[in-house]
């Protein structure tokens, strides 16, 4: 790796031994020359970040949601800085009125929303943990979360009480208030009260410390502002202690990188609040946006209407998973094919000529000017007509999608990497950068970030092109797990933080995602999936001998291949009145409906997450054997052996699947 033009190396590469794998030299970002940001006088903590910017933008726009008028939505009515402070100073006393103070967890259950924001602002001003409960986690895991993290009080949307409701008796050993966004009913009220706990609407708990005053405890940069539950693995979710340092660091590093790419952040950004503030990647986002005074506009919650709210707020900063960018990818290219011919000769041109100036080294804005006023600005316009940065992450981004958005969004594509573990930002790609492409980019700065070779899966991190699993360290990682000091030291081994994904740096010292340590993976939303437990859940249908669970982070949902058992087929067969042998079942489209039937009812029986259910099945009368390289001696299937030989019928399942989702939707 000869050119390395974005990093500098600050410690050599080890050679294993004694058992210990050989590790690669440390890298930095080359926009930092430190470890740790320069301190900023007062900013030691999140509630300084909001703290701060109420002094410098009192009256600028903070948050926003959609008027109704007459049931339709209308403009956006905005908060200022000003006013969402008064409002987090009257929520936090009536927290203390309550009796809740330093090192209380306090859960938020719900959407993004302007309530969101201010409970976890009255947070960070009073000291509490702000724990999100997030229920795509799997079925009682709002039970377990508040439980495991021994949560006090709980803020929630209104339409998700009945579903915190569900989480009793087991929370109420826990749980002794409740804050509605909205309005309670006297029902509700009765139901909790049964249970010990008080319960109020969210007008209602506003006048609880109305006439009262608390000072604000003095806070430090090492404590923990806030635990994120994630999933990952089998098994509970895993609750990620993020301090206020990991935060601070971050969100330095995010303005050193734009800084140093002539792209600031600043007070006149919007930024479109949509995905989950449950997740770290949007929490920091919006904590950066936050620290530079811009707005925040928030969607209505529906996936359908996203585009929509997007025209109305204009926002310059739009942060998306692949799922979403696909779906923006999807509708373009459409819109493109159902044109005149005309219309499709010229917007092939001018995406040809475009393409041609910006691989020869133009910065998207200086590549065409004449096309993007009068071929692409119809795609920009679709955005809202002002965004200037995309940034996708959680999961790959495919490189044909991003580089066709790079052309014709006129905006910069960024995208970047990182865990809960590691604040959501580790690598992140730059702006007018052309081969960046496909990558994650290099380090953000204020990280250190080295690999560590994997012998028995054929990844040298010293070999001339280095691979191995990317390791961690600095500020931004995680305190630990919380109640789990076994899983961080699973993890932290001499203050690097391992990841389990496999990277490869490329010589310009960006960093390429090339695979996975253990058999967990991504689907393209940004959600893990634990093949081998669903596996070994699906096996259990009566109509399966055996299955393999397929799927990928360029794709929302899972694939299998299934060995049927012949017993099951044949009975089923014959209550249907179906006449066919054993290969011809296999091969028969009714028999695929029967068994992703069968197999849909046991995730259901189960309580398996939606993206865990199986979308389309092959079918293979012919068990996985040693004979063709499927199994190993003591019948472990060797996954990567799989792919290959059934890649096509992969591809073919998701091409028809596709296909089908289309012409359905």
């Amino acid at each position: 790796m000869a050119e390395k033009r974005f990093i500098v190396e600050v410690e050599k590469a080890t050679e294993g031994g004694e058992g210990r794998p050989s590790m690669g030299p440390v890298y930095r970002s080359i926009f930092a020359d430190d470890l740790l940001p320069p301190p900023i006088e007062g900013l030691n903590t999140c509630w300084d970040i909001f703290r701060m910017s109420v002094e410098k933008y009192p009256a600028r726009k903070m948050l926003g949601v959609r008027e109704i008028v007459n049931g339709n939505p209308g403009k956006y009515k905005w908060q200022t800085y000003k006013e969402v402070y008064d409002l987090v100073m009257n929520v936090g006393n009536s927290i203390r009125a309550c009796g809740y103070g330093e090192g209380v967890k306090c859960g938020i259950y719900g959407a993004n929303c302007p309530e969101w924001i201010v409970s976890m602002e009255a947070c960070n001003a009073h000291g509490l943990y702000c724990v999100p409960l997030y229920d795509t986690l799997g079925a009682g895991a709002v039970e377990f979360i508040i439980c495991h993290a021994e949560v006090s009080m709980a803020f929630v949307e209104e339409k998700k009480i009945p579903e915190l409701l569900k989480t009793f008796p087991n929370a109420g050993k826990y749980l002794k208030t409740l804050v509605s966004f909205g309005k309670v009913t006297p029902e509700q009220k009765q139901e909790v009260e049964e249970f010990g706990l008080a319960m109020y609407s969210w007008d209602e708990f506003l006048q609880v410390g109305h006439n009262q005053s608390f000072d604000l405890p003095v806070k430090k940069k090492s404590d923990v502002c806030t635990i994120m539950y994630t999933s990952g693995t089998t098994g509970d979710p895993k609750g990620v202690l993020i301090s206020n340092e990991s935060i601070i660091t971050l969100l330095a590093g995010i303005q050193q990188l734009l800084k140093s790419c002539n792209e600031k952040l600043n007070e006149k950004d919007v930024y479109i609040s949509y995905l989950p503030l449950a997740h770290i990647f949007d929490r920091v986002i919006e904590e950066a946006m936050i620290m530079h005074g811009a707005s925040i506009g928030f969607w209505r919650g529906d996936v359908r209407l996203l585009l929509e709210d997007i025209g109305e707020l204009r926002p310059t900063i739009f942060v998306a998973v692949p799922r979403v960018l696909d779906r923006v990818y999807n509708g373009l290219t459409q819109k493109i094919s159902s044109g005149s011919f005309m219309k499709q000769t010229m917007f092939n041109f001018a995406y040809s000529y475009k393409l041609h100036n910006m691989t020869k080294g133009q910065n998207h804005n200086e590549a065409s000017p004449l096309f993007d006023r009068i071929v692409f600005n119809k795609v920009k316009q679709g955005l809202g007509g002002n965004v200037r940065i995309i940034l996708s992450g959680a999961a790959p981004l495919s490189r044909h999608v991003e580089g066709f958005l790079r052309v014709v969004t006129c905006a910069h594509i960024l995208q970047g990497y990182g865990l809960t573990e590691t604040c959501a930002g580790t690598f992140v790609s730059l702006p007018n950068e052309k081969d960046m492409l496909g990558t994650v980019g290099p380090p953000v700065p204020y990280v250190d970030v080295r690999l560590e070779s994997i012998p028995e899966m054929g990844y040298d991190a010293l070999a001339t092109t280095p691979r191995g699993e990317i390791c961690v360290r600095g500020s931004t990682v995680f305190t630990g797990y919380y109640k789990r000091e076994d899983l961080t030291k699973e993890v932290m081994i001499d203050g690097w933080f391992h990841t389990g994904d496999i990277g490869e740096w490329l010589p310009n010292g960006t960093m390429k995602i090339i695979d996975r340590k253990k058999n967990i993976f991504k689907l393209s939303q940004g959600e893990y999936v634990a093949v081998e437990n669903l596996e070994n859940i699906y096996v259990q249908a009566s109509s399966v001998e055996s299955i393999w669970v397929y799927g990928n982070s360029f794709e929302s949902y899972l694939v299998a291949i299934v060995n049927p058992s012949k017993q099951a087929l044949d009975k089923w067969a014959e209550e249907n009145d179906i006449t066919a042998d054993f290969n011809s079942l296999c091969e028969d489209s009714r028999t695929k409906s029967y068994i992703i039937g069968e197999l849909t009812k046991i995730a259901k029986d189960k309580k398996l997450k939606g993206f865990e259910f199986i979308k389309a099945v092959h079918l293979d009368p012919v068990p996985f054997d040693m004979e063709r390289g499927l199994m190993t001696p003591t019948f472990k299937k060797k996954r990567p052996e799989l792919l290959k030989y059934y890649q096509n019928t992969i591809d073919n399942m998701y091409k028809t699947q596709n296909t089908q989702n289309k012409s359905s939707a």
